[in-house]
C-alpha cells in the first residue's frame, strides 16, 4: 500500500468515527465545542503516531504472550506526556477534557491500530497510519463539535455568529445532542455511500 493511501485511509475510507464507529466515549462526551474536538483530536494524533512508531520498532522484540500489555504500557507513556504538556501549557483545555485525556490509554482506536497495523508493518508506514487515523478522528470530532456549538450556543470557536435574538437549542450541547448529531451524520454518509454504490452498479 502506498504512503498516500495509508494516510488517506484513516481520513476517509476507514475514518475511526464515521466508518469504524470506534472511540465513541470521547467522541460523544467532549464534542460540545469545536475547540474541544480539535484539542482531543490532536492529542490522539500524537499518541497514535508515536505509539504506532514505537510498536513497529519493537515488534520483533515483544513476545506474543505479553504483546497487548506491552502495547498498553507504550500507549500509556505517551498519554502521560500529552496530559502533562496540556496541563502545563493549556490548562483550560485540560480541565475541559478532564478524565477523557487519561482514558486515551484504553481508546480502542489506538490499541486496535497497534495490534492490526503497527505490529505488522514498517515504522514509517506505521507512523503514517497513526497520523492518518488521528487526523480522521480529529476531523470527525471537530465537525461534531462545530455543529453542536453553532446550534447549541450560537457560536464557533467561542465567536458569536448570530444576533441577540437568536435562541440556541441548548439540547445540542447536552448528551442527547451528541447522539442526535452523530446519528444524523452517519445516516447522511450511509445515504451518500448507497447512492454511489447504486451508480457504480448501473455503470458496470
Amino acid at each position: 500500500m502506498k504512503i498516500k493511501d495509508i494516510l488517506m485511509n484513516g481520513i476517509l475510507k476507514e475514518n475511526p468515527t464515521f466508518r469504524l464507529v470506534l472511540g465513541m466515549c470521547p467522541t460523544l462526551a467532549v464534542s460540545t465545542a469545536a475547540i474541544n474536538g480539535i484539542a482531543m483530536g490532536l492529542a490522539v494524533v500524537f499518541v497514535l503516531a508515536a505509539s504506532n512508531l514505537v510498536v513497529s520498532l519493537l515488534r520483533n522484540f515483544i513476545p506474543d504472550k505479553v504483546r497487548i500489555p506491552a502495547f498498553v504500557v507504550i500507549i500509556a507513556a505517551f498519554v502521560s506526556i500529552v496530559g502533562m504538556l496540556m496541563e502545563a501549557f493549556v490548562p483550560n483545555l485540560y480541565d475541559a477534557l478532564g478524565l477523557y485525556i487519561p482514558l486515551i490509554v484504553v481508546n480502542c482506536i489506538i490499541l486496535g491500530r497497534a495490534e492490526a497495523f503497527a505490529s505488522k508493518n514498517t515504522p514509517f508506514k506505521s507512523l503514517m497510519d497513526g497520523i492518518g487515523m488521528g487526523l480522521g478522528f480529529t476531523i470527525a470530532l471537530t465537525l461534531l463539535g462545530s455543529i453542536r456549538e453553532i446550534l447549541g450556543a450560537g457560536s464557533i470557536f467561542g465567536v458569536s455568529l448570530f444576533s441577540q435574538g437568536f435562541e440556541p437549542a441548548t439540547i445540542m450541547i447536552l448528551p442527547p445532542g451528541a447522539f442526535v448529531t452523530l446519528g444524523l451524520l452517519l445516516a447522511l454518509l450511509n445515504m451518500v455511500d448507497k447512492k454511489q454504490n447504486n451508480k457504480a452498479s448501473k455503470e458496470a
